[in-house]
């Protein structure tokens, strides 16, 4: 990849496209294009070719989506299918008509099956159906991937597509969108306000058991764009860190970080979402030397003591 390239980055003003567009500005990218939704309706097809019409990308990265965690999960599963299908669709197909040189699509860990033996192996991929409460948003994003490697089949269209886990940092929107929290900010939110507020306990969704990997956001932005650089495969490739943590022990570190010493409740009543989450990433070290940098406990520091500078 060219650093005179024309890149267009889809989402490239929320929590993962900053940090993108940092790395790529770190690695001598100057042409980056960040269309923003008040522009351009990625929905609509004629919204999506005005803007190719009017940018002429060489290179997209496709990082926009409707995302949030389980709660939002399940009260909006026809627009996160319907949104997150669309743009996809209606960008995968300007790219191509528009004779982009390069597709980088995001999809998501939720594409995976509910009982993916662990760590998931892309291979797994499609060896049944995903967790429900994920399944809308998932299936939406997995069929970016087939309709990237029908264009490769047919049109020799370069489209490549990573499946980044569950991500947390500093700027995350789920600080600030509490329907869309996902768990660790959710977790940090929650912790710090029972503190603050002299709450005797915090009740969190489940019963703590469910396992998750976390990437550190700087880290995951490094992977996309070394990806956009040097990988050119048709088969989707795993971005994560390799560490396991059941929501429990995640739930007793944030408690310690903020320094809360009230209790945990948990609500089995409410979901616990996928019974684990951990990824091999095997692929992505092979094919475009990707490796996550930051250990856990160093990211989660950085990550509460960033969200408590904001509340003072």
């Amino acid at each position: 990849m060219e650093y005179k390239s024309k890149i267009l980055v889809t989402g490239g003003n929320g929590f993962l496209g900053k940090h993108v567009i940092y790395e790529l500005t770190r690695n001598g990218y100057q042409n980056v294009i960040v269309p923003r939704s008040v522009e351009y309706d990625l929905r609509n097809r004629e919204e999506t070719k005005k803007m190719f019409g009017k940018h002429k990308p060489e290179v997209v990265i496709h990082l926009a989506a409707n995302a949030g965690g389980i709660g939002y999960n399940r009260k909006h599963p026809a627009e996160l299918f319907e949104d997150n299908l669309l743009m996809g669709t209606h960008l995968l197909k300007e790219s191509r008509r528009s004779d982009v040189e390069k597709f980088v699509g995001i999809g998501t860990i939720c594409s995976y099956p509910k009982h993916t033996p662990v760590p998931f192996k892309e291979e797994d991929l499609w060896n049944g159906y995903p967790e429900e409460t994920n399944a809308p948003y998932g299936l939406a994003k997995k069929m970016l991937l087939v309709q990237s490697q029908a264009y490769r089949d047919q049109f020799d269209f370069n489209a490549i597509h990573l499946l980044p886990v569950n991500l947390y940092g500093p700027h995350d929107r789920g600080f600030s969108e509490e329907e869309r929290a996902h768990v660790i900010p959710d977790m940090i939110r929650k912790f710090l306000a029972a503190k603050r507020n002299y709450t005797p306990s915090v009740i969190l969704f489940g019963d703590g058991s469910p396992t998750r990997e976390f990437l550190y956001v700087e880290d995951a932005a490094e992977g996309i764009v070394s990806a956009m650089e040097k990988y050119n495969g048709r088969d989707p490739a795993n971005l994560g860190s390799g560490t396991e943590i059941s929501i429990k022990n995640l739930a007793h570190k944030i408690r310690d970080a903020v320094k809360y010493i009230g209790e945990i409740e948990w609500d089995t009543s409410k979901p616990n979402g996928q019974p684990r989450r951990c990824l091999d990433t095997t692929r992505a070290e092979r094919e475009f030397g990707f490796r996550a940098k930051t250990d856990f406990d160093e990211g989660l520091e950085k990550t509460v003591r960033w969200y408590m500078e904001q509340t003072i």
